[in-house]
């Protein structure tokens, strides 16, 4: 039995020329390469299957009954390997951004602009309190706050989130502002569910707010923001989502407390370009809303 070696899957591109131009030359001039290379790559094929491929004429090539045989399966490799650069070019230029509820509103606006200058990325925004794995491939970036513990992902922080206490123009028809927002003892307010215990928030009510009747826990953001603008009761809320609701008023100048906001991100998916647009894009607009998101706008 004869020793066949191993197969180059490169050496499959140099026969597709030479069966679609007939002629080595015509196949070398489609390649950019040489004569004598066309024809020591088909060599060195026919060498690894065991077999000639081509009748050699003097008019041109002919393919062998096993080169016919052979022509319909490297054709089937070729649509198998357009089809995945398609699929990897079509992945590459669509970008997932995970960010807590909330955060859309900043990207919103300016979502247009990104757009405009590159119109060939798709950016995904999946917002919500559920963490996505980026490990799982289950998004590009994420926004997080406060701190990371996963050594395994890159974190880089951009800002920090400040917290305020907040009532709606409902509630204060039914109670005065309280004077000192550590008094709260009389009022009713708005906490947290134990998956939100670490927020500033949550660690603000369930220390201040011993002497007051809280009338709902909830382990949503937007939940309680819902609350608190229906009048409910006093919430402690990120600023950069009370302070632009009209409905609310902040009772106090002071932020009650912060956390860190870091956009994360696997370290080999910077070698993607339209990811580094979306990370320089997350910084510009994150930086342009700094303020608001830090509580520095205030609207006592």
């Amino acid at each position: 039995m004869v020793e066949t070696a191993a197969l180059d899957w490169n050496d499959l591109r140099y026969f597709l020329a030479a069966v679609r131009a007939k002629t080595l030359s015509g196949a070398a001039r489609t390649l950019g390469v040489k004569h004598s290379t066309i024809g020591r790559r088909i060599s060195t094929l026919e060498r690894s299957l065991g077999a000639p491929l081509f009748v050699r004429r003097h008019d041109g090539l002919s393919l062998t009954p096993l080169g016919q045989n052979v022509l319909s399966r490297v054709e089937e490799v070729e649509r198998a390997v357009l089809g995945l650069q398609a699929l990897v070019g079509s992945e590459k230029k669509h970008v997932r951004l995970a960010c807590p509820s909330g955060f859309g509103n900043f990207f919103g606006g300016q979502l247009q602009r990104f757009h405009r200058e590159f119109p060939d990325i798709e950016l995904e925004l999946l917002s919500g309190s559920h963490r996505l794995d980026l490990k799982k491939g289950e998004a590009e970036l994420a926004l997080r706050v406060g701190p990371i513990a996963d050594e395994d992902l890159i974190a880089r922080k951009i800002g920090e989130i400040g917290w305020s206490l907040y009532a709606s123009v409902a509630y204060l028809a039914r109670h005065a502002a309280p004077a000192d927002p550590c008094q709260l003892a009389g009022h009713e307010v708005l906490a947290y569910d134990r998956k939100l215990a670490g927020v500033p928030g949550a660690q603000w009510i369930e220390e201040y707010g011993r002497d007051a009747t809280i009338v709902l826990r909830s382990g949503e953001l937007t939940d309680t923001l819902a609350a608190a603008r229906s009048g409910l009761g006093l919430a402690v809320l990120p600023c950069m989502l009370a302070e632009t609701d009209p409905t609310l008023k902040r009772l106090t100048q002071d932020v009650l407390g912060q956390h860190s906001l870091s956009l994360i991100y696997r370290r080999e998916t910077l070698l993607v370009e339209p990811v580094q647009k979306v990370v320089e894009f997350v910084i510009s607009v994150m930086r342009e809303n700094a303020d608001l998101i830090g509580g520095a706008s205030r609207t006592v």
